[in-house]
């Protein structure tokens, strides 16, 4: 195949002169640099010879090369990822110890009647607060009443014949100086005064009973409080201390909160404040706290009343009593309540938010520390106990450390980080309130918003 004489089979192009060639390098060289030159220069080595539309094409190309090695940005190195970091500051704790437990009356009474018979009435009204004597049930009291009445006239009989034969001695004692009657007749006159006295003394008791039982048909309230439902209704038959109750009244202000405690981890404290771990509380400053079941605390404090000092054989623990004030009647006899109880003191303790602690597949805890070039370094760590929201640290940090708790997902060990620091109770406080947001704080803040910002 023939080909034209300015037209060369490498390059597919019309060939360019010497002239042009350099022309072109030279331009090249003005509009991007030496590179866009030795570009030009190799395809004239090449012999290729550039004309008309195809000149035009490589000049555009070259100099949108150029324009775009000119606007790439040079890569910004990368920003170290914030984190939320707390300082570890040494604190005088107190410790509780959370016992479950049970709430009991003040004082409980069982109503029970003390005569036979036959309800006609009942004066109270089911859940209602009772005074101490306020009648309850009526008894029909009509054989109450005749016996009263019977006993009154044993009384007068008795008292009747007493004088009689009061007389009767008076006068035989006059006899039986002149010899009038015999020493028998007399002493039998003064044995019979007696024995009237005596009968009128079982008289008047027996008048006494018969007006205590006329009392009791009238059935009042043995102390003040809350009364149950009744058992009975008007009508139906009551006997004299039968075993089932007409109802209970109970006094619930103030109120008592038994719990128990193993006899284990009493040892174990006691072998802790002898070592120095804790410091012993004042026994007679142990407020104790009550958290109800709902988990709510009660906002009224008690004191701790009784400290059982025998172990239970079948659970071993101990039982304690607390009293609690009851004014607003918001405790209950028989509510299931956990007692959160003062056992000792942690001076200098470390507490460790719980969101900051991680544990491998063996259970063994450990924190991300920022150290004081702002790496992060993984640390064991040895909890004693949990305390709120934290751990009590008990071996692994030391005071003025600071702690990781946000931002896990942005770093790892040996990462170098920004350390922000997070006010934890502030962020708690805000949580527990209905309806706000929860607090964000740069560490928390999505890459994008971090990156507008």
């Amino acid at each position: 195949m023939a080909y034209p004489d300015n037209f060369h089979p490498l390059s597919f192009h019309p060939m360019k002169t010497v002239k042009q060639e350099r022309l072109d390098q030279h331009q090249a060289q003005a509009l991007c640099g030496p590179r866009s030159a030795d570009l030009a220069s190799q395809r004239g080595r090449l012999g290729g010879r550039w004309r008309g539309s195809a000149l035009a094409l490589a000049v555009v190309m070259v100099l949108a090369a150029c324009s775009r090695a000119a606007d790439a940005p040079v890569a910004a190195a990368k920003p170290m990822p914030e984190v939320g970091v707390v300082t570890l500051k040494p604190q005088n704790q107190q410790l509780d110890t959370s016992l479950p437990g049970r709430t009991r009356a003040f004082m409980t009474a069982e109503v029970r009647p003390q005569v036979s018979g036959i309800i006609q009435k009942r004066l109270f009204t089911e859940g209602a607060q009772v005074k101490q004597g306020q009648p309850l049930y009526q008894i029909d009291a009509a054989s109450l009443q005749a016996t009263e009445a019977s006993a009154v006239a044993a009384l007068a009989k008795a008292e009747a014949s007493l004088r009689t034969l009061t007389a009767t001695a008076r006068r035989n004692a006059e006899l039986v100086k002149i010899d009038a009657i015999s020493q028998q007749v007399y002493e039998e006159g003064q044995a019979s005064v007696v024995q009237a006295q005596s009968d009128v003394g079982v008289a008047k008791a027996n008048l006494e009973t018969a007006r205590i039982n006329l009392k009791y048909s009238r059935i009042e309230a043995p102390i003040g409080g809350r009364i149950a439902l009744s058992t009975v209704t008007p009508g139906a038959l009551v006997t004299a201390n039968q075993t089932t109750a007409l109802t209970t009244i109970v006094q619930m202000d103030p109120m008592y909160v038994d719990f128990t405690q193993s006899s284990t981890e009493l040892v174990q404290l006691k072998r802790d404040i002898e070592a120095g771990r804790f410091a012993k509380v004042d026994g007679d400053k142990i407020a104790v706290r009550i958290r109800l079941d709902d988990g709510s605390d009660y906002p009224h404090q008690g004191k701790l009343a009784y400290a059982g000092v025998i172990v239970n054989d079948s659970t071993g623990t101990l039982t304690l009593r607390a009293l609690v004030p009851n004014p607003d009647g918001l405790l209950m006899p028989g509510m299931y309540v956990q007692a959160l109880l003062p056992t000792a003191l942690a001076p200098d303790a470390l507490l460790l938010p719980q969101q900051s602690v991680t544990r491998d597949l063996t259970g063994r805890p450990s924190v991300l520390v920022a150290k004081s070039d702002d790496t992060l370094e993984k640390r064991d760590v040895e909890l004693s106990r949990a305390l709120g929201a934290s751990w009590l640290v008990q071996a692994g940090l030391q005071p003025g450390e600071r702690v990781m708790v946000d931002g896990f997902q942005r770093a790892k060990p040996g990462d170098k980080v920004s350390p922000v620091e997070v006010d934890m109770q502030a962020k708690a406080e805000r949580q527990s309130k209905p309806g706000m947001p929860p607090v964000q704080t740069a560490a928390d803040a999505p890459a994008s918003t971090k990156s507008a910002l």
